[in-house]
């Protein structure tokens, strides 16, 4: 679960992490109110949208005067935002962030993520702040200094003068720094969250540390332990199928492809997207209905696939085990009924009752075809798409 940098921050004013003064508006007057209670004659007005790149794309102003507040405030909110990581569609800004001015002496990258293949928390530093760090990791990545941290010890001090020092940091502020990187650290764990990034976090000309930026992810998993981190969540944030997918269970991703597909568990369904990509077509979504998926939730899956106009063809893909193929095959005849089916619709069945659930689907007069195999049903469906 993602959540915006004004909520990032003010999570991080919890933990003491430093951060500049400021606040998020949702008009031009509330813009203008917040920059009056900062104070000072230079502000700076950020748009508020899950994506980075904010600033290539128009989204981040520096205003020099009050009224230069409401001018910017009224030019970003509703405009739609594009960024690399939008793509070209965009996001519509309900949200700014109106926060003070800084002098910025140095910009650096401080983030936390899970190393899946160390299997356990790294801090990331770098000197190249205010860069892309995928930019930074293809290019320079001997600027990134890597300190992998284990769960059981926790973050230890000599870690994080290994990141002040490789990171050139004046030694001056070593203590300052620890203190920063620490409560970074304890609100990663505190938050069960998944990535902790800000870049870039900045040392002003009077050599206090800021977060200038904040990115947090939380693990999806754990949000059973903090009942108060779904309400920060914003639909609006969310693609409309992605958002109607989670309203019924439905592990659904869209993607950029014509081919939709649905299939019983997340590593059928990846070997299943493999296969459509090798035939020569791209797959429109990852969907994985689950090994207990009942019937409505199959119509349901079903009525979403069929809701994005890129789908041109379907690929059902099921081994039936916990999820017996005539509960499938009962789930897909109810969706087809409800929605007007436009699209050819490709079928592999195996397992528990498929030759019950082949049956159900050839007589029910819907055009479907079934594939012998996979791989069968790959090439079938990437001709069709």
């Amino acid at each position: 679960m993602k959540i915006h940098e004004y909520q990032a921050k003010q999570l991080f004013e919890k933990f003491q992490v430093p951060i500049p003064q400021g606040g998020m508006a949702t008009t031009a007057h509330e813009a203008y109110e917040i920059a009056e209670g900062i104070g000072g004659d230079s502000f700076v007005v950020k748009a508020q949208i899950h994506a980075g790149g904010r600033g290539k794309g128009g989204g981040v102003k520096v205003a020099d005067s009050l009224s230069d507040v409401i001018t910017l405030a009224d030019q970003i909110l509703g405009m739609t935002l594009v960024t690399h990581q939008t793509g070209p569609e965009g996001r519509l800004v309900k949200k700014i962030l109106v926060e003070q001015a800084l002098d910025i002496r140095q910009e650096l990258y401080l983030g936390i993520v899970i190393d899946r293949t160390q299997a356990r928390p790294v801090l990331m530093m770098s000197a190249a702040g205010g860069m892309e760090i995928e930019e930074v990791a293809a290019r320079t990545p001997e600027l990134i200094i890597k300190e992998a941290i284990d769960p059981a010890v926790g973050l230890q001090p000599f870690q994080t003068r290994n990141l002040v020092f490789g990171v050139g940091l004046d030694p001056m502020l070593l203590r300052t720094a620890s203190g920063f990187i620490n409560n970074l650290y304890k609100m990663f764990v505190a938050y069960d969250c998944s990535l902790v990034e800000i870049n870039p976090l900045v040392v002003t000309t009077d050599g206090q540390m800021l977060a200038l930026d904040a990115k947090v992810t939380f693990d999806d998993n754990a949000l059973f332990r903090h009942k108060d981190l779904p309400p920060l969540e914003d639909p609006n944030e969310i693609d409309p199928l992605e958002l109607e997918a989670k309203k019924h269970n439905l592990n659904y991703i869209r993607l950029d492809g014509t081919v939709g597909a649905m299939v019983n568990g997340a590593g059928l369904a990846m070997a299943t997207m493999d296969l459509i990509k090798l035939a020569g077509a791209e797959p429109a979504n990852f969907l994985d209905v689950g090994g207990g998926a009942s019937a409505d939730m199959i119509a349901n899956g079903f009525r979403i696939i069929l809701s994005d106009p890129r789908v041109k063809a379907i690929l059902i893909n099921i081994f039936g085990g916990i999820l017996r193929c005539d509960v499938l095959a009962e789930g897909v005849m109810e969706a087809a009924r409800q929605v007007k089916v436009a699209v050819p619709i490709i079928i592999r069945l195996e397992g528990t009752n498929c030759d019950i659930g082949r049956n159900l689907l050839g007589a029910s007069g819907l055009n479907f075809t079934v594939a012998g195999d996979m791989l069968d049903a790959a090439q079938k469906v990437a001709a069709l798409a």
